[in-house]
Parts: structure tokens; sequence; C-alpha cells
């Protein structure tokens, strides 16, 4: 097809180069971008791009990913608990501030001929075009005009965080925890300049409250950073900045809101970016959706005969893709909000723990990519020498570890199968939405003073990773031994539970549970072996 008016709304990366990208394909369109503030305004600090990110914005347009690049800040990873810290080497992780990529964004689309237009609100009812792209954000006036044919849900996550910086680069990225008197906190920070560094800082909402962030929070008007918070937080990560300072910029406390649609097109409108989505910030950056998005949305555009079919292969192409980030990303949201519970582990096996924990890193990948990190944190898992890790085999290394808990030896971490029908076993058919819900805390309560507690249930991989963080509590929470079963082709994702303390033993099954075997919860449990449907 070939528009003649394509209209974007919304001045931010991923409106800017879907602009640029669309003029490029249709040069003799009029391209307009219109953002209600000015050009050198945002908010924000600095937008992080992962190598695979990078891969891709060169493949849809090199000239600018080249002059992002040339303004970027590369850096590496760590993890620092208390005195100890662990290092990834990592050569291709970049970072830029907001300001600078929106500037690189401005210059490219105006390069291309797109128009851009600052200081007016526009609505779709406003403009006259083909096409009309809503880059309008979380809070879309487009989505929520056009709710009841987009069908958005909006959930909201328990923790609460705030975004702020320092006006210093941090050697390298930075996850961290500090307990106060009040709670734990946790820091997300990366340089994205020579002198700046982005600062994200979480904790959960009884933490908040005992500080009296609920107050200052009320007191922070939406224009205002909230200075008691910062003041606070200045303090409490005072060895991590190094006696700098934290920066706000409407910096005050958020909880992280989750979006979905139904549909993400209505008639000639067309969502992007976060108006149609949004994704955790510890597992994926808004800014690499929307800017993917974009890619997807020319490459359909270029390619249909009309809008209609257009919109619908966006849509067909992105919605998969985004809908699997944002199922990572909501199991990595709740790791995050549970991290205080972990800070107990030694950092090299807690990064395992966070590299694998929402499934997206097998841990004989991490093993490859991060060797030294690795060898140490498997070896704390066995309780021997990092020496005595091999570079190679480690599936196989791990299962042959055994296991002494509770005063029982275990030879290896494969469970015998007889202990599945063992007195004191009880079998649990998982089935939860969240391991942090009501349903998961009954469970839990009512499996103290179970010696050992299996947990089954649906044969497919969402279910088998829900089992495992659901074992992390158990064992934790309980002193349980916690047995996680699975069909042979999640193995992988078993060994890395084992590895980050979410269960002790492990069990290669079809994953299901014979109905004759399991009980509700409520009804006489007394037999054995004890047996739960959850």
């Amino acid at each position: 097809m070939k528009p003649s008016r394509i209209a974007v709304l919304g001045g931010g990366p991923g409106g800017l180069y879907a602009a640029r990208l669309l003029k490029m394909s249709h040069p003799d369109a009029d391209v307009t971008v219109y953002e209600q503030g000015s050009p050198e305004t945002t908010f924000g600090f600095g937008v992080g791009l992962a190598s695979r990110t990078q891969r891709n914005l060169r493949d849809a347009d090199p000239d600018s990913l080249d002059a992002i690049v040339a303004v970027s800040h590369p850096h590496e990873m760590s993890m620092r608990v208390g005195d100890s810290t662990a290092r990834l080497s990592h050569g291709e992780l970049l970072a830029i501030a907001r300001t600078t990529l929106l500037e690189v964004l401005q210059q490219h689309a105006a390069a291309a001929g797109v128009r851009l237009e600052f200081g007016t609100r526009m609505t779709v009812r406003d403009v006259d075009a083909d096409l009309v792209i809503a880059a309008d954000g979380v809070n879309s006036a487009t989505r929520n005009e056009f709710a009841d044919r987009l069908a958005p849900q909006i959930s909201t996550g328990a923790g609460l965080y705030l975004w702020c910086g320092t006006d210093f680069a941090l050697p390298s990225a930075v996850f961290t925890p500090v307990t106060t008197e009040h709670g734990t906190f946790v820091a997300h920070a990366y340089p994205y300049a020579s002198d700046r560094s982005t600062f994200l800082i979480e904790t959960d909402e009884t933490t908040w409250r005992k500080a009296g962030f609920d107050e200052s929070t009320e007191a922070t008007g939406p224009t205002e950073s909230d200075d008691v918070a910062l003041s606070y937080l200045q303090e409490a990560f005072a060895d991590t900045l190094d006696g700098h300072r934290l920066i706000g910029n409407r910096t005050r406390w958020m909880r992280f809101r989750t979006v979905t649609c139904e549909r993400w097109h209505a008639g000639n409108v067309v969502l992007l970016g976060d108006a149609a989505h949004t994704a955790h910030y510890s597992i994926g950056s808004g800014t690499k959706l929307a800017m993917e998005d974009a890619i997807a949305l020319d490459r359909a555009v270029r390619e249909a005969d009309t809008l209609g079919e257009a919109l619908s292969a966006y849509e067909v192409e992105r919605r998969p893709g985004v809908e699997y980030l944002q199922s990572i990303a909501s199991r990595s949201e709740l790791w995050w909000e549970s991290f205080p519970t972990r800070t107990d582990i030694g950092v090299d096996q807690l990064m395992i723990a966070y590299m694998t924990r929402a499934g997206k890193v097998s841990l004989e990948r991490f093993a490859a990519s991060a060797p030294e990190v690795a060898m140490r944190g498997l070896a704390g898992y066995a309780g021997v020498d990092p020496g005595s890790v091999p570079a190679g085999g480690i599936a196989d290394w791990v299962l042959r570890q055994p296991l002494v808990r509770n005063g029982r030896h275990f030879p290896t971490r494969t469970a015998p199968t007889e202990l599945r029908d063992a007195a004191g076993t009880r079998v649990v058919a998982v089935d939860l939405r969240s391991v942090w819900g009501v349903d998961a805390d009954e469970l839990i309560a009512s499996a103290v003073g179970d010696d050992v507690v299996w947990l089954t249930g649906a044969a497919d991989r969402t279910a088998v990773l829900t089992r495992l963080d659901l074992g992390e509590r158990v064992r934790r929470e309980t002193g349980a031994v916690v047995v996680v079963d699975a069909p042979a082709e999640f193995s992988g994702d078993l060994v890395a539970g084992l590895a980050a303390l979410r269960a002790d033993l492990v069990s290669v099954s079809d994953g299901g549970t014979p109905e004759s075997a399991v009980a509700e919860v409520g009804d006489d449990t007394s037999a054995v072996p004890r047996t739960a449907a959850v």
C-alpha cells in the first residue's frame, strides 16, 4: 500500500523511529510527528540497548544506529551483596541518555523528511491521515478513547520503585541490595554517560510505609521530585554512590503497570510501544519494544496491499514476541519483588539465580558466557571447591551432586521414585497463576511440618517454571525437601532450578498427576501419601 498521509501521536523514541522508517519507505508520503512537549523536554535518565536490540536496529536502519552507538556508553554488569561482588564481562551492553537518544532520532527523522511539530497536544480526531500511529505512552489517551474496540487491561505490581540518577558514571551496571532499619531496598543502576548513571530503586510496600514514603509520596506534586526519599536513599546507598548525590527528575514512587490489549488497532489507528503493551523494566526496555514495533509496522505497511491487511500483519508478527517477553517479565518482576528473601545466598550463586530467574537464559548458556562466576556459584551449590567444577557437562554434574538436608541423605539430585509414595511426602498438583498469591500462601502454610513436598502438574513449560518458583518458597519457608517434576524436554529448567535453590531434588516425568491421586485442599489428607491440588 502507499499511504499519502501518516500522523504519529507522540515524539518518544518509538514514534520518531516509526516516522523515519515509514518516510524512508514512502518518500512521497506526508509523515508528521506531533509531540505535546518541547524538543528538549524529557523525563527519565538513561536507556539501555542490549546486543540483540542493536542487531535489530542495525538491520532496519544502520545509519541511525551508528549515530546512536557513537554517543552511547558501553558497560559491563555486576551484582554486589555486602562486600562481595560478581562481575560479568559483556562488551555489547550500551546505554544512552534519553535526551541524547531523542536528539539523534529527531535529527534523523527530520533528515528523512519527517515534519516534527512540538508544543501541541493532538488527538486522533485532530488529524487527517491515512494512518494514525498512537505512540502516546503508558497513559495513552488514544488507547483510552478506543477502549471499547481495543479492550485494554492494566495490572499493577505489588512493589514500589522510583527512577533517579547520579552525577558520575558507575564502573559497571550493578544490582545491589541495602537493608536499613525499615527494610530492604534494591538498586538497579548503570552508567549512561561519562558523568551520569541511572539509579532505579525498588522496595516492598511494608518497607515503603515504615520509611514514611507513603506520606512523602502524597506530599510530592506531579511535577516535583520526592526529596525526602532521595535524601534517605542517598544515605542508604552511600557506598555504591561513592559520595555522589542522587538526582531527581519528577522522581516519585510508583507501582509498575503491565498493559495488555486484545487488539492493537482500530480502523486506521494503531498502537505502538507502551500504548499497546508494557514489560517490566527488569527484563525489557519499553524503548526497545517500541522501536522494534516500529520496524514490524514499517515492514507490514510496505508489504501489504491494504491498510487493514498491514495492521493485521503487524499485530500477527509482533504479538507472539511481545507476549513472550511480557510473560518472562512478569516472572522477573515477582523475582525482584521477593529479592530480599535471597540476600543470604552467596553472590555468585545469586547471580545464577538472577540470570535463570525467568527461563530466558539456561544454566549452560550462562556458564559458557561467564565461566568464572558460574563455577564459583556452582561450587557454592555443591559445597565444593570451584576447581572441582567441570568446564563441560554441567547439567550432568549438577544432577550427580549428593544432598544432605534435614538429616536425610540423597546420593544424587534425582529423586528416587519411591519417595513420592513414602510416608511424610505431600504430593501437590500445582495450578497457580501466581506463587505469591493467597492460594500459594495457604499451600505453604499447610505444608509446614512436611518432610518432603513433591510438586507436579501440567506438562507445559510455563507450568514447570511456576512449580520451580513455588518450590523456592516452599523449601525456604517450610524447610521441607522439595521435589519438582517435569517432562524430559524441560530438564534444563530443572537443572537451573537446582543450582538456583528453587528445588532440592528433581524428577523427570510426564508432568501429569493421576486424578485418583489428587485430593482437593481442605479434604482429609491424614492418610499417606498426602496429595493436594492447588
